[in-house]
């Protein structure tokens, strides 16, 4: 690797490490961590299989067409989490800074990309063209569940941009293909 790329790699890495430290300690209140714990938990993958499940009942004209096409979206979404999962190894926060800790159990041993992040804004973008009254509420949730996996010691936040870019993307060529 070039010299000048190698150092701009590095140069990006400590960035990256330097803003996982500074928003972790930022969020050291017990009730700002159970309140981002709690954000966290919410955006485990059981709420946005709900949400589908539910959504012919809450919308009976439409309900049915936007569960199947979030479906299909969730599939696509955790095959390419599990593939980057995979191929990228990366070590979360907590296991290469000290002063990181982990504030809630990790579901699988590697950082990048963050998939709650990535199924928040995935899922974010068609419901708010569907239902555009949601819009300010999802992608508020979007955004705080991605604040709160660096917050709270499991993401870099590299990791959390790049997985809400890629679920915008993905769920961004769903609409596409679906309209």
């Amino acid at each position: 690797m070039p010299p000048w790329l190698d150092a701009g790699r590095l140069r990006s890495a400590e960035l990256d490490l330097r803003g996982a430290q500074a928003l972790h300690r930022a969020a050291t209140r017990p009730l700002l961590l159970h309140a981002l714990a709690l954000c966290s938990r919410l955006a485990d993958g059981p709420l946005w299989v709900a949400l589908i499940l539910l959504l012919p009942w809450l919308d009976p004209a439409r309900g049915g067409r936007h569960a199947l096409l979030m479906l299909a979206l969730g599939a696509v979404d955790l095959g390419l989490y599990y593939t980057l999962k995979r191929s990228t190894r990366r070590q979360r926060p907590f296991e290469r800074c000290d002063s990181i800790r982990a504030c809630l159990k990790v579901p699988d041993a590697f950082s990048f990309p963050s998939g709650h992040t990535l199924h928040a804004f995935a899922f974010a973008l068609p419901l708010s063209a569907f239902y555009p009254a949601l819009a300010p509420l999802l992608w508020s949730f979007a955004a705080l569940v991605g604040l709160a996996r660096v917050a709270l010691g499991l993401h870099f936040p590299s990791d959390v941009l790049v997985g809400a870019l890629l679920g915008s993307a993905t769920a961004g060529l769903m609409l596409f293909w679906s309209a």
